[in-house]
């Protein structure tokens, strides 16, 4: 299974969703099943490396911070199983860039994974972007992106036991031909 976190310039949120999991996979042992990557809507940090408030973040808790940022692209739909969204603006992004009903589906946010979450709230499912904010908007996106990463493992991980293609992700709602 291949999964790739987007955020808009892929030096803050998504690379911090990539570490958290691909930290959860090792801790499950699943790394020759599961690779897990990240990218950007926008192109203008493409070889940058990530936000040095999200490597002081993921440093402190525990993760590893190599990166390099990178821009997603529409070919990409064919070689990952998830492209996971981290707020409802790169979602739009992506399902613009999705040229069928098959890869729209693919196409998840996030926080749709996080059982912690308390709200029915659509609106609730964005991870806030910590670009312009203090230290603590990193540590906020951190521990949502370790809340969403739980439920996301969790959730393949249940498939996983039922022999289901793909860990038994569901696609997306609200897409045409998508169920």
């Amino acid at each position: 299974m291949r999964i790739c976190f987007v955020c808009t310039g892929n030096i803050c949120r998504s690379p911090m969703a990539e570490q958290v999991m691909r930290a959860r996979v090792a801790e499950a042992g699943l790394e020759s099943e599961i690779q897990v990557d990240s990218a950007g809507t926008g192109s203008w940090h493409v070889g940058d490396p990530a936000d040095e408030r999200a490597v002081r973040v993921l440093r402190a808790a525990g993760y590893g911070s190599d990166h390099v940022a990178r821009q997603f692209r529409p070919e990409w739909f064919a070689t990952h199983d998830l492209i996971v969204a981290l707020d409802r603006g790169h979602e739009r992004a992506l399902r613009r860039l999705a040229r069928t009903s098959e890869e729209a589906a693919k196409i998840r946010l996030l926080r749709s994974f996080d059982t912690s979450r308390h709200s029915d709230d659509p609106d609730d499912l964005d991870v806030p972007d910590p670009y312009y904010g203090g230290l603590d908007g990193f540590e906020e996106v951190l521990a949502l992106c370790e809340a969403g990463c739980d439920g996301l493992l969790a959730e393949v991980g249940r498939g996983k036991e039922r022999g289901q293609e793909h860990g038994g992700l569901k696609p997306s709602r609200g897409v045409r031909g998508a169920s």
